[in-house]
């Protein structure tokens, strides 16, 4: 059998593995372009393989720093559901009526509404929340093309790090709603999904909401189902429905009763240390 004539070789220095010559080395210019992005986009630094140890240092404090300033301004929120959604739907689509009827919904529950904190899907669930009467608090996230925050937020903190702003998405949750989104909203999905399935967290209540965006999702997951890649059990963690009646008596009943979940019961906030409680929740 004659050897294989791709992939079996590292080409070397100045050659591609056809003996053309190679693409041209990025030039200084790019070079100094891409640490400067790095210098403003934190994640891109941290993620980009070794740095200096100084470096590795300071960027390690700014993951501290983003979770002390996540902790400080969402512990005194109160229990929380999350909503994930794209932020590309416009106030006339029907996805941003549906998520703020749920909104809306979750305010009336007792629940506080927890978002991303930007436009779109998360706009309309915040705008809910207010529309109820409720309490609305934002976990925003620093990007190059600045996302600010929607002007619906009691409360909102902005974070430099993706992994962090999902820890605190999840961290104040009891339960979670998912519109149509987007790579975001599905890798937020499938991390409560695996926090769920592999108990770090606790079988806390995942429902997906505009069905007619899912249908492929679906099927693929009773691919897996039937591929043993997951468990019987697993499809049990999603309820699937376009009924805000049927989300709320399924919050209802997988967060409130099975907890024993007290929506009124929240950490007492310190003055000394500067602690705030949101308004309304104690």
């Amino acid at each position: 059998m004659p050897a294989p004539t791709l992939l079996d070789r590292e080409p070397e220095p100045g050659t591609s593995l056809s003996g053309a010559p190679a693409t041209p080395k990025t030039t200084v210019a790019a070079i100094h372009a891409d640490e400067q992005f790095c210098s403003t986009l934190v994640d891109r630094a941290l993620l980009s393989g070794p740095n200096r140890r100084l470096k590795d240092l300071q960027l390690l404090f700014s993951v501290a720093k983003d979770f002390m300033q996540g902790f400080r301004a969402l512990h005194f929120v109160g229990p929380c559901i999350t909503v994930f959604g794209s932020a590309r739907f416009a106030e006339d689509h029907p996805y941003y009526k549906l998520a703020r009827d749920m909104g809306a919904a979750l305010a009336r529950m007792g629940f506080t509404v927890m978002t991303g904190g930007g436009p779109g899907i998360m706009e309309a669930a915040n705008r809910g929340a207010k529309d109820a009467g409720g309490r609305s608090v934002g976990c925003n996230i620093r990007l190059p093309f600045e996302q600010s925050h929607n002007p619906y937020l009691d409360r909102w903190v902005t974070m430099d790090h993706f992994f962090v702003r999902k820890t605190l998405l999840i961290k104040y949750s009891y339960g979670f709603i998912i519109m149509p989104g987007g790579f975001g909203t599905m890798d937020e999905m499938f991390e409560a999904l695996t926090l769920i399935q592999t108990r770090k967290i606790k079988n806390f209540p995942i429902v997906i909401m505009g069905t007619d965006f899912w249908p492929e999702m679906r099927q693929f997951m009773e691919h897996m189902l039937r591929g043993a890649t997951i468990s019987p059990e697993d499809m049990d963690l999603i309820k699937w429905t376009d009924s805000v009646d049927e989300a709320v008596a399924h919050l209802q009943e997988k967060a409130v009763t099975q907890f024993g979940l007290r929506r009124d019961r929240v950490p007492e906030c310190n003055p000394l240390l500067g602690e705030k409680a949101l308004e309304g929740v104690c």
